[in-house]
């Protein structure tokens, strides 16, 4: 029996139109990394409506879908927007174009089926695809997989229709033991993220920020405007700290400008000063150039969209990376953040990643001053910085999408009873395990 074909499907995609949240982090780096392994990997997503609707990608091993793309030519505003009418025309189409086009094509060529549906706007297509697949028989050589990546839809799911048609998995232990308590019976199965967040930057890259913010404590966030990404807490903790004299900047980038009026307005009321930068370029030396005239000020918001060298420079360079979500399926700001040799500052719940006070800082509750505490002691002991960065990039070696593959997903493959190849650990991941 040849290797097996992975298909995903997921709202959210590597389409700067489909990429809203972790969702197409997720899916992009995945679907990427088994391609890039020599595996057949589909990915069905609401993609831009101007790129094709069939790109090949990766020596053909990667083949990207954009559905309800006529749809989204009404819906400028990302995969979400006009979510009903995608909703429906995704729930009609794309069983059919599966059942029709994909699946005999893989059944007939004696190949098995790995099928994941991502969040609740897949649940449906699968029950579809689940009565379907029994009709035909093809149940030997189909595997379907719903995975929650929140609770968000867990009201609007057909739970028993689910639960016949899938196996379910989930991101985080802490997510497993959320849906436990909803009576659904989960495996964990870990995020992860692609290696180029271990690779270094360019010499000298970090240096005209480095000695910009030498007498500052730089404080990075990078989340929506969401108030459960506790925006409240960031602003208030740079507050306290102004007030404690400890020279605090906080660089923030929140998404969409228009949506950052509360944080905007409990900045204000703590009177902190504020400033904007925007630039052009996905380069550091784009967004160095425009942050070093900012750096006056108490929080900096950057009104452009952060490109991953960027946002390695920024948690490299700071003092902290604050990503305590109140509530947190997995995290992966704070895993990227650890990547890049940053010092992460998480909440306390899906982050399975993070051993507190070793490789990260794991907040326990809602008092800004035990932040505070953290970050002192760590300034306080020789060393102590310097070795929470090394191991923090050594842990975070471990969630790449290729650890992940190798330690959860493919044996979980084959417990599915499906065959995959054992490959072999790549040079990067084997010497930062020393």
């Amino acid at each position: 029996m040849r290797q097996p074909v992975f298909v995903f499907l997921s709202f959210e995609g590597p389409d700067r139109y489909s990429r809203v949240g972790g969702l197409a982090t997720r899916v992009t780096g995945l679907v990427r990394e088994l391609a890039a392994r020599g595996y057949e990997t589909h990915l069905f997503f609401i993609g831009d409506p101007y790129l094709p609707g069939h790109e090949v990608l990766n020596g053909g091993n990667l083949h990207l879908h954009r559905w309800c793309q006529w749809i989204s030519e009404h819906h400028p505003g990302g995969a979400y927007d006009g979510e009903a009418g995608k909703l429906q025309d995704w729930n009609r189409s794309l069983p059919a174009w599966l059942l029709g086009n994909l699946f005999p094509e893989v059944i007939n060529s004696s190949r098995n089926l790995v099928v994941i549906g991502e969040e609740w706007q897949t649940a449906d297509v699968l029950v579809t695809l689940d009565a379907a697949i029994r009709h035909a028989g093809w149940q030997d050589q189909t595997r379907l997989v719903w995975n929650a990546n929140n609770t968000y839809g867990f009201e609007r799911i057909d739970w028993t229709g689910l639960l016949q048609a899938a196996v379910l998995t989930t991101v985080s232990r802490y997510m497993k033991y959320v849906m436990q308590r909803h009576g659904l019976p989960a495996r964990a199965i870990p995020n992860g993220m692609e290696e180029r967040w271990l690779a270094p930057l360019p010499p000298g890259s970090t240096q005209p920020l480095e000695k910009a913010l030498k007498n500052r404590l730089a404080i990075t966030k990078v989340a929506r405007w969401d108030p459960e990404k506790r925006w409240d807490y960031a602003v208030d903790t740079v507050s306290v700290m102004k007030g404690a004299a400890m020279a605090p900047v906080l660089i923030a980038r929140g998404g969409a400008a228009e949506r950052a009026g509360d944080v905007l307005a409990r900045i204000e009321s703590h009177g902190l000063q504020l400033a904007r930068v925007s630039w052009e370029g996905q380069d550091v030396r784009s967004l160095t150039a425009a942050l070093l005239p900012a750096l006056g000020a108490d929080v900096v918001l950057l009104d452009s969209m952060l490109f991953e060298d960027q946002s390695k420079l920024l948690y490299r360079v700071s003092d902290a990376v604050l990503a305590n979500s109140s509530i947190e399926p997995f995290g992966l700001v704070g895993l990227e953040a650890m990547a890049a040799g940053g010092i992460a500052v998480v909440g306390s719940t899906g982050e399975d990643y993070v051993t507190n006070g070793y490789d990260a800082i794991s907040l326990q509750g809602d008092d800004v001053w035990e932040f505070i505490r953290y970050i002192a002691r760590i300034k306080h002991y020789p060393g102590a910085e310097r070795n929470m960065r090394i191991e923090a990039r050594k842990s975070a070696a471990r969630f790449t999408w290729r650890a992940v593959i190798e330690r959860a997903l493919f044996p979980f493959v084959r417990e599915m009873g499906l065959v995959v190849d054992e490959p072999d650990t790549p040079q990067v991941i084997k010497q930062l395990r020393r």
